[in-house]
C-alpha cells in the first residue's frame, strides 16, 4: 500500500509539471514568432470593402511588392476586409496593429483613417485615397511628416465632365451621384459641380447612404437629367451592376471616376487604373521594408497615366456609336 501511494504521488507530480510546461510553451502556430523565425517581413492589409477598384488596388500592391523583392512567399501577409462596416474597421485595425507588422497597407480613406487612429509608430502605406492631407493622414503631400504615406486616386474630374458633355452636348442638367459620407467622393463631386457651372450646365446632386439606396438615387436622377457623373465612390462602385441596369433602362449615359466602374456597368471614363496605382504603392512599401525610406520623408504619389475606357455593350444599349467617344483634350 505504501508503494502504491508513493507511485501515485510521483505520477501526479510529473503530470502537474508537464501541464505547467505546456501552459508556458509558445504554440507552434503563433504567427508573430513564425515571422521572426523564418525571416519573413510581416505585412498587414486593411481593405474597406470588396469591389473591382479596391480589389485591383490590392492585386497591384502585391505585384509591386513582388517586383521589388517581396513576393508572397517572402512575406507573412495578414489581409482583412471590413466589408464597409465601421465596427469591423475598428476591430480589424486593432488586430493588425497588435501584430506589429513591418508595414501596413490601407485601401480607401476610411480604412486609412482607422489604421492611422490606432498607431503613430508603425509605417502605413495607403492607396485609393483621394486627399491624404484633407483626410488628416499627412501634413502635406510633399512632406507627409508622420507614419503615413502612399498614393492618391485623385481623378481628372474636369476632363471626365468634358467627356460626358461631349457625349450629350445639348445637356441642360447633369446629375451627380455619390455617398456624402465618403470624404473622397464629396471632394470629387464638388469639383464636378464646379466644372459643370463653368460649362454653363446645371447640376442636380443626389446622395446615397448605402448600396440599398443606389437604385432609387439613379432612377430619380435619370428622370431629370441628360447624363450622370459618379466619382470614385465606394458605395456606387460596389453597386456598379445596379448603376448599369438603371442606365440601360432609362437610356442615360453614365461617366464614372474609375476604369473598373465602367467595366461594372457605366458607359465610359477617362480615369485611373487602380491596379497600376496599387502597384506604385507596393513599390513604396518595398522601400520601407528595405529600410531605404520612411513614410515621413516619402512624398505622396499620384497616377500619371489616365485611360479612356468605353463599355461597348453599354454604348450599344444606349444607341451611341462608341467610335464617337473621344479622349478629352
Amino acid at each position: 500500500m505504501k508503494m502504491k501511494k508513493w507511485t501515485r504521488a510521483t505520477l501526479l507530480a510529473v503530470c502537474l509539471l508537464s501541464i505547467s510546461a505546456c501552459g508556458n510553451a509558445t504554440p507552434a502556430s503563433d504567427s508573430s514568432n513564425a515571422a521572426a523565425d523564418d525571416g519573413k517581413k510581416k505585412v498587414g492589409v486593411l481593405q474597406l470593402v470588396a469591389h473591382a477598384s479596391l480589389d485591383a488596388s490590392y492585386e497591384g500592391f502585391l505585384e509591386g511588392l513582388a517586383e521589388n523583392g517581396y513576393p508572397e512567399d517572402k512575406i507573412q501577409l495578414d489581409y482583412q476586409n471590413a466589408q464597409n462596416d465601421q465596427a469591423n474597421l475598428k476591430s480589424m485595425s486593432e488586430k493588425l496593429v497588435k501584430a506589429k507588422p513591418d508595414v501596413l497597407l490601407a485601401i480607401a480613406t476610411p480604412a486609412a483613417q482607422a489604421l492611422a487612429n490606432e498607431t503613430k509608430d508603425l509605417p502605413i502605406t495607403v492607396t485609393a485615397v483621394t486627399d491624404l492631407a484633407g483626410a488628416k493622414l499627412v501634413a502635406s503631400n510633399e512632406k507627409p511628416g508622420g507614419n503615413v504615406t502612399g498614393t492618391t486616386d485623385w481623378a481628372p474630374v474636369e476632363k471626365q465632365i468634358d467627356l460626358l458633355l461631349s457625349i450629350v452636348p445639348d445637356a441642360k442638367t447633369i446629375g451627380i451621384a455619390y455617398n456624402a459620407g465618403e470624404t473622397n467622393s464629396k471632394i470629387q463631386a464638388d469639383a464636378a459641380e464646379k466644372a459643370l457651372k463653368k460649362a454653363g450646365v446645371n447640376a442636380k446632386v443626389l446622395t446615397a447612404n448605402t448600396t440599398n439606396d443606389v437604385q432609387q438615387v439613379m432612377t430619380s436622377l435619370a428622370k431629370d437629367v441628360e447624363g450622370i457623373y459618379i466619382p470614385t465612390d465606394n458605395t456606387f462602385a460596389t453597386a456598379a451592376p445596379v448603376v448599369g441596369d438603371v442606365a440601360k433602362q432609362t437610356k442615360t449615359p453614365v461617366i464614372t471616376g474609375s476604369v473598373e466602374q465602367v467595366e461594372g456597368g457605366a458607359l465610359a471614363t477617362y480615369g485611373i487604373d487602380y491596379k497600376s496605382l496599387g502597384k506604385l504603392t507596393g513599390k513604396m512599401a518595398a522601400e520601407i521594408l528595405d529600410g531605404k525610406n520612411t513614410p515621413a520623408d516619402m512624398p505622396v504619389q499620384s497616377a500619371t497615366d489616365f485611360t479612356l475606357v468605353v463599355n461597348d455593350e453599354m454604348a450599344q444599349a444606349l444607341g451611341i456609336d462608341k467610335d464617337t467617344i473621344k479622349q478629352p483634350k
